[in-house]
């Protein structure tokens, strides 16, 4: 029910030098698992047997049932106990607990002709065994927000046919420096010879929601594997706001602003820029 890496990505990327943080996977059969061993799945039947999704009020009420019933289940102590393990090995120890991110992937996650990509929740900076499985749970339900529920039903998929995996990575402290998304093509052409990087401040997760606009680099490929620095352009983002580490009160990332003269200038560097593109190749 939890595995741990190799993951695809770990085990062939690392020993090309590309430093991947470690982690292990929470299944979607293990998130079965806690569904069935709860009576989850006749409970949810019940509660969306019928449903409108175009009634607005009738979906959030319902949807709201659904994760309220998931929230207060028992997560199976087999189950617990898996990741509460496999945590402290990621760890390297009980007394050494480490930052991880906490991410859900639905198991019709990107399909030809629906994609749930970006439906699920995403926690970070989740700290220590008890907040790691609390967040697994948080995942759990997420599978049942309004607008997941709405797309399912949009879509004809059953809403006991689609499982999740929830993904527990360690976090390196991009919230001290800056993060992004690398794209191995131009993503508005389909030009295929091009490296394009989206970089912000701090945690890539404005970036993701689409809530900061960050700069961008372009790499053209061919001569930057002749062993070239071919940056086509550099183009500054305003940068408004990052997303940082919080610590106390239960919260675990906050967002702040970004000072003016930080947002007029570029998040990384050449050297970044250039090693993330030959990454990429």
């Amino acid at each position: 029910m939890v595995r741990t890496f190799p993951w695809a990505r770990y085990r062939e990327l690392s020993p090309e030098g590309i430093r991947v943080p470690d982690g292990f996977a929470v299944t979607a059969d293990a998130y079965r698992f806690f569904i069935h061993e709860n009576g989850l799945d006749l409970e949810i039947a019940r509660i969306l047997d019928g449903l409108d999704a175009r009634d607005v009020h009738e979906l959030t009420r319902r949807g709201n049932q659904v994760r309220w019933a998931i929230l207060h289940c028992f997560i199976p102590h087999e189950l617990e106990v898996a990741i509460a393990e496999a945590y402290v090995r990621l760890s390297g120890g009980v007394t050494a607990p480490v930052d991880v991110a906490i991410r859900s992937s639905a198991t019709a996650e990107d399909l030809p002709d629906a994609s749930f990509a970006g439906q699920q929740e995403t926690y970070l900076n989740v700290h220590g065994i008890a907040s790691v499985v609390y967040a697994c749970r948080r995942c759990f339900a997420s599978l049942f927000t309004d607008r997941a529920i709405s797309y399912r039903v949009e879509k004809g998929f059953g809403h006991l046919d689609v499982a999740l995996s929830v993904g527990v990575q360690r976090m390196v402290r991009a919230d001290l420096a800056a993060s992004g998304v690398l794209f191995t093509i131009d993503t508005e052409s389909g030009f295929a010879d091009a490296i394009l990087i989206n970089a912000s401040y701090s945690l890539g997760e404005m970036i993701v929601q689409g809530t900061v606009n960050p700069d961008e680099y372009c790499v053209f490929k061919p001569t930057l594997q002749q062993g070239y620095r071919p940056i086509l352009r550099k183009k500054v983002g305003s940068k408004e706001f990052k997303l940082i580490y919080d610590t106390g009160g239960g919260r675990w990332v906050k967002t702040v602003p970004v000072a003016p003269k930080d947002r007029a200038r570029l998040g990384i560097g050449d050297d970044d820029i250039l090693m993330l593109a030959r990454w990429g190749c």
